[in-house]
């Protein structure tokens, strides 16, 4: 491995570009798909939200000084279509600020974010707002059009899996049974409430206005309600081990994966600011952690949910860290089962895994999920003064992404 110095080159050009820094990072409460206080809330306005609250935190940032703004989402079409970044962009900056769209499904908001690191360490930018936003609510898991590829689906129909059945397919090949899966769940929401009940999300969520128009058929006519968005809608305080039991598979006849031990369907949005070492050093702010290392990896389909498993040594091959290094994993719980399989097969410590619960308790807001993490990720290291921590998922398809973030 060489650096190539190019300042003698380019007298322009600064190594301190090669430096890339998060400044900082709030989210959204991630609402419940369907039903939550989100449900008519736009995942453009979402984010919209986040990203003026992200510039009011940053005082000394010319918004117009911002180059880009990245935004990770799983399904990009309907509401979340016509090259969302862009009009977020529009809503949120002045217009000569730029927009894309990233979709890496599970793994996006996350993807999001090492796009913006791995420019800014090129000296390709000094300055991208990076993150996730996505509406389950009002765009479908599966998109309003879901047409397969004939090919794939002749040949290999293992690969059109829905989600749900590759959980089924990790039970079963790594021994993944029903009450350790329950038991699991239980632990999340538990973690997560204490987590809401000890303020701890409190300082990362942007509260939400939501006006709502409805109609009253008690009354025969339209009104409108008002409120505020500020805590996630998932954990459940009446849940219990004997409930989470008597729930019936969903996906497979006799099969272990339950509504129960699965992630939730989700609103949300997060994003970070990442800036050049320059740019930071200029406006004097005081960077929160930077981004070590970022890997993807693919494994087969039919069992896409043990792709961190696949993932993780290649980000912390890459950090020049061991996996003793990391003091706290955010390992999104797409379902039990597969939260356990890569716990048993990555060699994690439990201990460390999602101390304040996971997508089964606080949802799963698809594109949004990483950078969420990555923001719960920050504030939790900085309460227990802790230096490396990582981030990773499970992405359909197949594959496995991990990020390693070193705190400041």
């Amino acid at each position: 491995m060489f650096l190539i110095d190019f300042t003698g080159i380019f007298p322009d050009y600064n190594l301190q570009h090669m430096n890339a820094y998060i400044i900082s990072g709030y989210r959204t409460a991630v609402g419940k798909a369907g039903r939550g206080g989100l449900r008519f809330t736009r995942p453009d306005d979402l984010a919209v939200h986040v990203i003026r609250h992200l510039l009011k935190e940053v005082p000394a940032l010319d918004p117009k000084r911002v180059d880009d703004v990245i935004v990770g989402n799983a399904v990009p079409e309907a509401e979340q279509g016509m090259q969302m970044g862009r009009y977020i962009s529009l809503l949120s900056l002045p217009e000569n600020v730029s927009g894309m769209i990233v979709n890496r499904y599970c793994g996006s908001g996350i993807e999001a974010i090492a796009i913006a690191a791995a420019k800014i360490n090129a000296g390709m930018a000094d300055c991208i707002i990076a993150g996730g936003t996505e509406s389950m609510s009002l765009v479908p898991v599966m998109g309003w059009k879901t047409a397969l590829n004939y090919e794939i689906a002749h040949t290999n129909p293992q690969y059109y899996l829905s989600m749900g059945l590759t959980a089924e397919q990790v039970a079963k090949d790594y021994k993944i049974g029903r009450e350790a899966q329950d038991e699991f769940s239980y632990q999340s929401h538990r973690k997560a409430l204490d987590a809401q009940k000890n303020g701890l999300f409190d300082s990362q969520i942007v509260p939400v206005p939501v006006n709502e128009t409805y109609f009253d058929p008690a009354a025969n006519k339209k009104k409108t309600k008002e409120y505020i968005v500020n805590k996630d809608e998932g954990p459940r305080a009446d849940t219990t081990l004997e409930a989470l039991g008597k729930l019936k598979p969903v996906f497979a006849a006799g099969g272990s994966v339950t509504a129960g031990n699965s992630s939730q369907t989700s609103d949300g949005a997060a994003f970070v600011l990442v800036m050049s070492e320059k740019m930071a050093n200029e406006l004097n702010l005081k960077p929160i952690a930077q981004m070590r290392a970022y890997a993807t990896a693919g494994v087969d389909p039919r069992v896409m949910g043990i792709g961190p498993v696949a993932a993780i040594p290649l980000a912390l091959k890459q950090a020049g860290i061991n996996l003793g290094d990391i003091e706290q994993i955010e390992l999104n719980e797409a379902f039990a089962a597969q939260a356990l399989a890569v716990i048993q097969e990555a060699g994690l410590d439990p201990a460390i895994v999602n101390p304040n619960g996971g997508a089964i308790a606080l949802g799963h807001a698809l594109g949004s999920t990483g950078a969420r993490l990555s923001v719960q990720l920050f504030e939790e290291m900085r309460r227990r003064n802790q230096k490396y921590g990582m981030v990773t998922a499970c992405v359909g398809g197949g594959q496995g992404v991990a990020g390693v973030y070193e705190l400041m």
